[in-house]
């Protein structure tokens, strides 16, 4: 027995999270053999932090079974990296992949959504930045408990808010709860720019823009600006909702940003009292238009007044209950987003050398 014959067999091997074999996915990084015992190092290309015990067992006892091993050793680990974005656009510094979290109309609890999202690839061991897009009607310093201002070391950038282990930056931490924002689009999109570029993102690996509801100017512009590794279309399962939700999805489209799947919010409502079961808003309509656009389907999610209050209490589901159902369906979903960018094409623009001609 020898590495070649270890590395042979790991081809066998399914990595549940991605339905890909480890060598596939280029994740075994090492094998070393001496005698008939094995080590082996895997990386993984997403957050996999409550998985890597499970990993470490599928693929020991997938070593197991050769003839001739003795001990085996594995060793898992994660490592995340940036992806390509649309063309034309270049990546930011301090940021590895941004991911947009949209929806064709309000309401349908996107920022929700988004914030729990990004407390989730946290949770798995990414470095996660959230950025509140929707100057209108900023959210996020409420669900996530921030109050005062960004400092500044230079007079010129900001440094971002921070709570519950993510970076965090909104218009709304730089303005008054109550003071309307009667800004035109042109004003709008540049002040997402500068809260995009004019803040010190720290080695994010996941940038997440929870972004203004609707497919008008400002968002097609910040679209096309913005350098975006993948769209998550959040909905509910009520056609109204999902007419305008296709839209979103076919703006993504025309602007070459890869649709991540869509995410159904309030699927069921499950009585407080009896547990009935009931889907108030309708069934099937995320899956519907999963089906017509060939997108990934990456989880339904209860209408729960739970989720309501610990968003506004400002500590999200995924922090105030890490452990409950409703938890573990965010955790899924955000696997699911963090395996989806992985497989995708590396982004090498920063290995390149700048080239200068002198005459």
């Amino acid at each position: 027995m020898n590495q070649t014959d270890v590395l042979s067999h790991l081809s066998t091997c399914i990595d549940p999270n991605t339905g890909r074999d480890f060598i596939k996915d280029k994740a075994i990084k090492s094998v070393n053999v001496t005698g008939g015992d094995v080590s082996i190092e895997v990386v993984v290309g997403y957050p996999a932090k409550s998985q890597h015990d499970a990993l470490r067992q599928i693929v020991t006892q997938h070593v197991r079974s050769m003839p001739g091993v003795g001990k085996v050793s594995v060793v898992v680990t994660h490592k995340i990296v940036s992806h390509a974005v649309q063309r034309g656009v270049k990546l930011k510094a301090g940021i590895k992949n941004i991911i947009a979290v949209a929806s064709g109309k309000g309401g349908v609890g996107k920022s929700t959504t988004a914030v729990n999202l990004a407390l989730a690839l946290s949770a798995e061991g990414a470095t996660v930045g959230l950025l509140d897009a929707d100057i209108y009607g900023p959210s996020q310093p409420v669900m996530l408990g921030i109050t005062g201002r960004p400092e500044s070391a230079d007079g010129k950038t900001l440094e971002p808010m921070e709570a519950h282990g993510i970076q965090a930056m909104s218009i709304g931490f730089l303005i008054d709860s109550d003071t309307p924002m009667v800004w035109r689009g042109p004003m709008v999109t540049q002040a997402l720019e500068q809260l995009l570029s004019d803040t010190n993102w720290r080695d994010l690996d996941y940038l997440v823009i929870d972004m203004p509801p609707g497919t008008g100017d400002i968002q097609l512009t910040l679209s096309q600006k913005v350098p975006v590794t993948g769209a998550v279309i959040v909905t509910t399962p009520q056609e109204i909702a999902v007419i305008d939700a296709r839209k979103g999805l076919k703006m993504f489209e025309k602007v070459g940003i890869p649709i991540v799947g869509i995410v159904e919010n309030m699927s069921t409502h499950v009585c407080t009292k009896c547990g009935h079961v009931e889907p108030i808003f309708g069934e099937g309509g995320a899956k519907a238009m999963c089906n017509d656009y060939s997108v990934p389907f990456l989880g339904g999610l209860p209408l729960d007044s739970k989720i309501r209050l610990q968003a506004d209490s400002g500590r999200p589901t995924v922090v105030a209950e890490p452990d409950s159902a409703v938890s573990t369906a965010y955790k899924d979903i955000a696997r699911k987003v963090a395996v989806f960018i992985a497989q995708k094409s590396e982004d090498h623009t920063a290995k390149f050398p700048t080239i200068k001609v002198v005459s």
